[in-house]
């Protein structure tokens, strides 16, 4: 990889330092998708010590989290309850192309890794896409609730639960975070004595989960 190869790669990682996301992390800014991606990785890290995953190779799943969010230093972020299978694949398409300009052994490297992390069958792949669900979980726990929109409330619960059943170890991070979830909401209803309208925002939320 010659300097230039080396400084461009970084240029685009770069936009990701002031790519926004979606939730807010303290008044007034929004989290960037590299925020997001260095936790991740730091959480990846930490779990490589645990006992549950000794037969996980967490440096693999480590890379991956680095890596998987690249994406949208060209198209930007969109919310999970407004991203569809065409801006997934707009995704995907550019993110591919940009990889396979990446001089030996790069593009190999990340081009497997990729096929991978779609693929979703391998204990890395799937350790990855459970911390990152978990990840904006903690996030928008992390925020101001009034920075909530009204669909949240329900999508705080549901979000990504499908990709934590296969470790226990999730299972019980994730029951750990929703009773967080929990408290939050309740002192926010305590708060200001409603319950947010969550029965009649039952459409709405459902129409943003899709």
């Amino acid at each position: 990889m010659t300097p230039e190869q080396f400084i461009s790669i970084l240029s685009v990682a770069a936009k990701l330092k002031t790519t926004p996301r979606h939730c807010w992390t303290e008044p007034g800014r929004q989290e960037s998708v590299a925020d997001h991606t260095f936790r991740l990785a730091l959480m990846a890290m930490l779990l490589s010590g645990e006992e549950a995953f000794a037969g996980t190779d967490m440096n693999k799943v480590i890379r991956m989290c680095l890596i998987h969010d690249l994406g949208e230093a060209f198209t930007g972020d969109i919310p999970a309850f407004l991203k569809g299978g065409s801006d997934e694949k707009k995704e995907e398409e550019i993110f591919g192309s940009w990889v396979g300009t990446f001089p030996q052994p790069q593009k190999s490297e990340w081009e497997k890794l990729l096929g991978e992390m779609e693929a979703l069958e391998t204990k890395e792949a799937r350790t990855y896409k459970a911390l990152d669900k978990l990840e904006a979980l903690i996030s928008h726990n992390e925020s101001d609730i009034k920075t909530w929109l009204p669909l949240e409330y329900d999508l705080q619960m549901t979000y990504g639960q499908d990709n934590m059943k296969f470790s226990e170890y999730f299972v019980r991070l994730r029951e750990y975070v929703d009773e967080w979830t929990i408290r939050k909401i309740k002192e926010a209803e305590d708060e200001k004595g409603t319950d947010h309208g969550a029965d009649d925002q039952g459409a709405e939320n459902q129409a943003g989960m899709q």
